[in-house]
């Protein structure tokens, strides 16, 4: 009888490590794009006089192949080996941003950025599923929140990254830096154990799924809430963080000291405030989550819909505030707008069954794109070709008061979903 080898890594923390670089990786390559659309743009674009909504439609370009693999992949994700498909969906986005350095018109740039979703779909809904199965329920909100880490520090460093590669050898050579590393992580992840692999012990993590799995994910009303809130925050996000680069470089330039390093010098800075932020919002949302929910089992969505709340006048706030004033309303509105990732994501895992997660996560990944972020970036871009970016801010972050009223009223349902998720797990 052929003896298969081992896998060199088995452990639930090895796969918390190798999934978070990889997601910080993932999150570096969507944000070197906003560091280097002005630069784009003047190559592609410039004088054409609806630059700003063609430009806008390169984040489309990914999301639109994201969105629509995301359904099928998850399906594969929960029958076939999960670390099998990241590895190579790692693989694929890995290459595809390196094309993206290579494209020689507008148009094959937005094929190159297609290409990017659909390896990012492949990893989208498998990841966070394979760390839902491993961590039990009262510990689930920590290890999300340590995973989604990658969110704004990864943002963060492809500003940063984007940004100086840009200023010094163009900005073709930031994309061509991050296949390397892309490619050695996808090579790991085929020495990794797929949870579900490891006893029958587990019949939640072994049993098949069946059409009257999907149909139950379809009528529990905290997976559906939770879906309108985090479609309308994308929304809100996905736009502002497109263009907040080029907003502050050609919007508000004037009110920064002349210097030939200024869009490398506001992606560093706004890189930086993203990352610091980011990390300790997205770190206290998760153990806060976990903390409250000891007293209040709907503790996951008071604590995002009161977070997003407190995000929307401190976005506002930019707007109207002169530079240098301006950093302290990002920061405050990075920092409320992330404090949610953790709850959200657990609260999603939580009300799931396992043997459909990854479906579920991937339904996830398509409905909050399709309605979300796919319209604002463009939405963006078209109103700053007629008004300004401010009207255009002002207008996509409304979206957030939104998301907040879908937290609480999803409240009401949230420990009932969960509760019933647990029992069946038993």
């Amino acid at each position: 009888m052929q003896v298969r080898p081992k896998p060199l890594f088995t452990s639930a923390k090895a796969a918390l490590w190798i999934l978070l670089v990889i997601n910080l990786f993932n999150y570096i390559d969507r944000y070197i794009l906003a560091a280097v659309l002005p630069r784009i743009r003047q190559e592609f674009l410039a004088g054409d006089p609806n630059q700003f909504q063609k430009a806008g439609w390169l984040f489309p370009a990914f999301l639109i192949s994201y969105m629509c693999a995301a359904p099928i992949l998850g399906w594969l994700a929960d029958r076939v080996s999960r670390w099998w498909l990241i590895s190579i969906s790692v693989a694929l986005w890995s290459l595809a941003s390196g094309w993206s350095g290579w494209a020689v018109s507008f148009a094959i740039l937005l094929c190159t950025r297609a290409f990017v979703g659909i390896g990012e779909a492949g990893y989208g809904p498998a990841a966070p599923t394979i760390l839902s199965d491993l961590y039990p329920i009262e510990r689930r909100g920590r290890t999300l929140a340590y995973f989604y880490l990658a969110m704004p520090v990864g943002g963060a460093l492809g500003y940063a990254f984007g940004g100086k590669i840009s200023d010094l050898l163009g900005w073709r050579w930031a994309f061509y830096l991050v296949v390397p590393p892309g490619l050695l992580l996808a090579m790991l992840c085929l020495f990794m154990r797929d949870p579900r692999a490891r006893s029958a012990s587990e019949p939640t993590l072994k049993r098949r799924a069946k059409a009257a799995d999907y149909l139950a994910l379809l009528r529990t009303p905290s997976y559906l809430i939770n879906t309108a809130a985090m479609t309308a925050l994308t929304f809100a996000i996905g736009g502002i963080s497109a263009w907040v680069p080029d907003y502050i470089y050609s919007d508000r330039g004037r009110e920064f000291p002349a210097s030939d390093n200024l869009l490398g010098n506001i992606n560093l800075t706004f890189g930086a405030i993203t990352a610091v932020a980011g990390f300790f919002a997205t770190l206290l949302g998760g153990w806060t989550g976990d903390w409250l929910r000891k007293r209040f089992a709907n503790s996951y969505f008071l604590v995002s819909s009161v977070a997003v709340l407190f995000a929307f006048p401190a976005t506002i706030g930019m707007l109207y505030i002169r530079f240098p004033g301006a950093w302290i309303c990002i920061f405050f509105a990075v920092f409320f707008l992330f404090f949610n990732t953790g709850p959200t994501n657990t609260a999603l895992a939580n009300v799931t069954s396992p043997n459909i997660r990854a479906t579920a996560f991937a339904l996830n990944i398509f409905v909050i794109h399709l309605l979300g972020d796919m319209a604002s970036p463009p939405l963006i871009g078209a109103i700053r070709d007629r008004w300004d970016m401010n009207v255009a801010f002002f207008v996509v972050s409304f979206t957030m008061l939104f998301a907040g009223v879908f937290w609480f009223w999803g409240a009401k349902y949230l420990a009932r979903d969960t509760a019933k998720i647990e029992t069946a797990s038993v």
